[in-house]
């Protein structure tokens, strides 16, 4: 049992939008000139954080320079000033997502698409057409596929995919990105057949009990078997998919990422940056086979640097829950009798006790955050009791390290995050898929701790919350609706009691994200002299109906004061 050690890290945030009819009390920083870049006047304004009443704000460069009533920021324009009028629509600050892949995100939008195929026919008639349209030698890339909502949800094989491909090799990610289907083309070239190679550790090949012939299913590291084949991604394809997904981003009204980056996006982030196409904020954190090679390189990160900085590593302790690969306290409810993995699998990284151990103690001397993936309740909790024995040897107010997703939990494990200081990264919109089948693969006595968005943020941890996309959509109404409503894909309210309040969730996806990387002074609330990162909606989100949350729009995004999206 872990003691509590009287640290907490939740910074109590009391958020409400306070209206003083008869009082407007003006906010402003000394501004030479008296004259503003953008004004946004008849605004709804969420700051974010208590203040005076204000409608309307002027910006200056790239900060908030006053906020008050129309007639005195009227005051600031100026002959060349952009007015919005923003018709008493909501203006929030800009959005974070806290988790998300965003070169792979940019690269799977110009990839094959199989996350809205409802059935095997669809699903192989998208494969034969982009096949026919692939370069010979070239690969068939992409997928985010999932048959939990078919009418006949049976696990795509080989047998699929060879009829239309030929010797075109194909992988096709499952949604969550923990497994993937490849065609016999494929397999050959990595040279996988019924005589082996084995599983390597922390994945498995999938194969035919009876003849030992692979069923093109690959698990987690068993999928770097054929992936090591396929031709690295170009530094140019890498700036282009960058560019497709600040774009998509901003969009969304999202103006920063805690971005899981992969070793080398930062040179097109760089370049994004150095050429003024960077209209996103990304703090990233380096998913690296060695840590240690990239200490150096991630702790002299600039830390003040407005666009681009390295924050940390991300790091993998089990699969997920529709690959049946988190780690489990207790076998999956559906296992097979003759399963591999009855509880699901750890990653190579985290069975290695000794590399997992050196690893938290390397980045914690460095003074940079850990992301860890944990999505079981047995590897949340096995990671959770690695965070306290650092924490209790160095101290628990130096650095907030991460747990990314914390789906399932041991009920005795909520109150350890508060208590350690431990952020939980969450992406409220997984709900919304795994409550498809989370009962069939864990039972429905075992669910107290899944998604416990509530628990959590009630016990004084802080919440944060993002996509995981390209897993799921970058939209992040679509995961407010999810953490507010409680409603899965398929339109079921599932474990309501664990839901948000919108004014919670939507302090998840802009304040508290600003809070764990340090950069709250300058980020997450609407305030004089803050950063000029703003988002005013088509419809107001505090307002709605909260079914219709999903269909919330963006009427413009502004970063560092300038608008980088307006919609028609």
């Amino acid at each position: 049992m872990r003691m509590n050690h009287g640290f907490n890290h939740h910074v109590a945030i009391i958020i409400a939008w306070l209206v003083f009819p008869t009082l407007t009390i003006a906010q402003s920083v000394e501004n030479k000139t008296g004259v503003a870049d953008i004004v946004i006047m008849d605004a709804k304004i969420w700051r974010g954080v208590d203040g005076p009443y204000a409608n309307s704000l002027a910006i200056v460069g790239d900060r908030i320079a006053a906020m008050g009533d129309e007639p005195t920021i009227r005051k600031w324009i100026g002959p060349k000033t952009k007015v919005i009028d923003a018709k008493r629509r909501r203006l929030i600050p800009g959005i974070t997502d806290s988790h998300a892949h965003v070169i792979g995100g940019g690269l799977q939008l110009a990839r094959l698409k199989l996350r809205s195929v409802s059935n095997r026919e669809e699903f192989i008639a998208a494969v034969q057409a982009k096949a026919k349209d692939t370069k010979p030698g070239a690969w068939v890339l992409g997928g985010r596929w999932s048959v939990d909502s078919w009418s006949s949800p049976e696990s795509p094989s080989r047998y699929w995919l060879d009829p239309v491909t030929g010797d075109t090799p194909v992988l096709l990610s499952r949604m969550d990105g923990h497994s993937a289907l490849v065609n016999s083309a494929a397999l050959r070239i990595a040279g996988i057949d019924e005589n082996g190679p084995p599983d390597p550790t922390g994945g498995e090949i999938v194969r035919d009990p009876k003849t030992n012939q692979p069923t093109g299913i690959l698990k987690e590291s068993a999928m770097g078997l054929v992936r090591k084949h396929i031709p690295e991604t170009t530094a140019e394809d890498k700036y282009q998919a960058l560019l497709r997904a600040v774009k998509h981003a901003n969009a969304h009204g999202i103006t920063s990422v805690h971005d899981m980056s992969n070793v080398g996006d930062d040179e097109a982030f760089e370049r994004a940056y150095r050429e003024g196409t960077l209209s996103l904020r990304i703090t990233s954190y380096i998913q690296a086979d060695d840590v240690f090679k990239y200490l150096d390189f991630a702790s002299s990160s600039e830390a003040n640097q407005p666009f681009y900085r390295v924050a940390g590593f991300k790091k993998y302790m089990d699969g997920s829950l529709g690959s049946r690969t988190a780690y489990m306290h207790e076998p999956f409810a559906d296992a097979n009798h003759d399963s591999t993995y009855p509880q699901g699998q750890l990653t190579a990284f985290a069975a290695n006790k000794k590399l997992f151990t050196q690893t938290v103690e390397a980045v914690y001397a460095k003074g940079l955050q850990l992301a860890v993936h944990a999505i079981g309740d047995q590897s949340n909790h096995l990671l959770l009791d690695e965070y306290e024995r650092v924490a209790g040897r160095h101290g628990y107010e130096k650095i907030r390290h991460r747990i990314e997703h914390a789906q399932h939990l041991l009920p005795s494990d909520i109150a350890c995050f508060a208590k350690l200081g431990v952020v939980a990264s969450m992406q409220p919109l997984h709900k919304a898929d795994d409550g498809r089948y989370a009962e069939i693969a864990i039972g429905k006595e075992r669910l107290t701790g899944s998604y416990a968005f509530r628990k959590l943020l009630e016990s004084g941890a802080l919440l944060c919350f993002g996509s995981d996309w390209p897993v799921v959509s970058l939209n992040p109404f679509l995961g407010i609706d999810a953490a507010v409503n409680s409603r899965t894909l398929e339109g079921k309210v599932w474990l309501p009691s664990h839901a948000l309040t919108v004014e919670e969730a939507l302090r998840a996806y802009t304040v508290t994200p600003q809070i764990v990387v340090g950069r709250d002074k300058e980020l997450g609330t609407i305030e004089v002299g803050k950063l000029a990162d703003l988002v005013i909606l088509g419809r107001d989100l505090l307002t709605i109906k909260p079914t219709k949350i999903p269909d919330t729009k963006v009427a413009y995004t502004i970063v560092a004061g300038k608008v980088v999206f307006e919609s028609e």
